[in-house]
């Protein structure tokens, strides 16, 4: 059902596989690239994020530049970060207080350790999802919908979010699920991930969303965060990882894929979706570092995470 996509060679040796599934559209549209199941349904986790970005565009939220980039990206919590979430919030007339996201060390791990070192703790607005949280509360003012319940499903927010997701993916979103941050997830198949993924790139009103990723790629991750490599590496391109093995990466031209990896670890999702771009016939040489991931023995590199070419089991 699954395929082996990567393993992990430590001295020549392979001492594990990941299995998973690959689904990759073409730029004209056709289901082009199939390993795995990649009709199965699956969380997207924090790849929906565009699209939840997208629907607060369409409720009136007045996001554009650094603020839509983080709006639909997963930051590392540095500061720049937190001055773009705090600007969304104080537009809207709110303060970090109404975010109901959980709160959180950066990932960052300069950053983290100057708040240690202040004698600072864990809050909401350096969370990961903090900007999408604030999107939603600024299209909730938009809308002049409830601020408290707005991560219920039922939510008109959460409805409009949903519906996004219906049309850019060409499916009904299911199963109704609640992601780490708190807010409703909505589960597709992976080939619908990917159709979705490429409706970002190509799609006219989901175009300002891929623009504003690719124009402010620090504002997605941040500093050394592998989204943002990716998109640096492949101008024009937009990559958007999610927890549990989830990854979308689309092309300007429309080439498109989606990524899961069955063991739920991130670490080969990108040398993954790279494979599955060039197999596409995208040119994914600028990005050739990010296609393996190096195994390291006392703190030297022993061999590497590799992908597994299609065919190969």
């Amino acid at each position: 059902m699954y395929e082996v996509l990567a393993e992990v060679v430590r001295n020549g040796f392979t001492e594990s596989r990941h299995y998973g599934s690959v689904a990759g559209f073409a730029p004209d549209g056709s289901l082009a690239h199939v390993r795995g199941a990649a009709r199965e349904t699956v969380l997207p986790r924090s790849t929906t994020k565009p699209f939840q970005a997208l629907a607060c565009l369409r409720a009136g939220a007045p996001l554009d530049g650094e603020r839509l980039a983080i709006a639909a990206g997963s930051h590392t919590g540095e500061d720049f970060h937190v001055k773009a979430v705090e600007g969304i919030l104080a537009d809207a007339g709110l303060g970090a207080d109404a975010l109901r996201c959980p709160p959180s060390w950066p990932e960052d791990e300069a950053t983290r350790n100057a708040l240690i070192r202040a004698g600072e703790g864990e809050s909401r607005v350096r969370m990961n999802c903090s900007g999408k949280h604030a999107a939603m509360l600024a299209a909730c003012v938009a809308g002049g919908w409830p601020l408290d319940t707005y991560l219920d499903p039922s939510h008109p927010l959460q409805r409009l979010v949903r519906q996004v997701m219906a049309d850019c993916a060409g499916e009904d979103p299911s199963p109704v699920a609640i992601d780490g941050c708190g807010a409703p997830l909505f589960g597709l198949t992976l080939a619908g991930l990917a159709r979705a993924a490429r409706s970002l790139v190509l799609a006219e009103d989901a175009r300002p969303v891929a623009d504003a990723m690719r124009a402010h790629p620090e504002y997605v991750g941040g500093t050394g965060h592998v989204n943002t490599e990716f998109m640096r590496a492949l101008p024009g391109s937009v990559a958007k990882g999610g927890a549990e093995g989830v990854l979308v990466a689309a092309t300007a031209e429309g080439s498109a894929v989606a990524v899961k990896v069955i063991d739920g670890s991130p670490r080969a999702t990108t040398a993954i979706a790279l494979r599955a771009l060039a197999a596409l016939g995208a040119d994914t040489t600028p990005a050739g570092p990010l296609g393996t991931v190096p195994v390291l023995g006392g703190g030297r590199p022993v061999g590497e995470i590799r992908t597994i070419p299609e065919g190969r089991s």
